[in-house]
């Protein structure tokens, strides 16, 4: 997905905990064990249902590459950014699991929402 925002800028607002429920309706709130984030970095959330799931940064590269592992290490999110030019930016999403079939993959709708919210800043 193309999004008309800076790299950096895109790069902030999507791994920003505070930001996810403003384009992931399904999440009530996101929060970290620490800020900013890096490898290592617990990111824990809570669903409308209010089940709550827990990840860990697993890769992360500033402005290129954000990783995160569910706890039980099954599932996996990874958000890669590569810069078009100083005004915008791809962003690629891609989720899977080692092992058995993905339950409720991600929606297209949640990505043009994020694509929507930053174009409007």
């Amino acid at each position: 997905m193309e999004i008309k925002k800076s790299v950096e800028e895109v790069f902030v607002y999507a791994i920003d905990p505070r930001n996810t429920p403003k384009w992931i309706d399904t999440i009530i709130v996101e929060e970290t064990n620490e800020w900013p984030a890096y490898i290592g970095t617990e990111y824990a959330h809570q669903n409308e249902d209010g089940s709550l799931s827990g990840y860990k940064v697993t890769q992360f590269e500033k402005n290129k590459l954000f990783e995160l592992t569910s706890k039980d290490g099954i599932y996996h999110v990874r958000y890669t950014f590569i810069s078009i030019d100083e005004n915008s930016c791809t962003l690629d999403y891609y989720e899977w699991v080692d092992n058995g079939i993905l339950e409720n993959p991600f929606l297209n709708s949640h990505l043009q929402k994020l694509k929507s919210l930053l174009e409007a800043l």
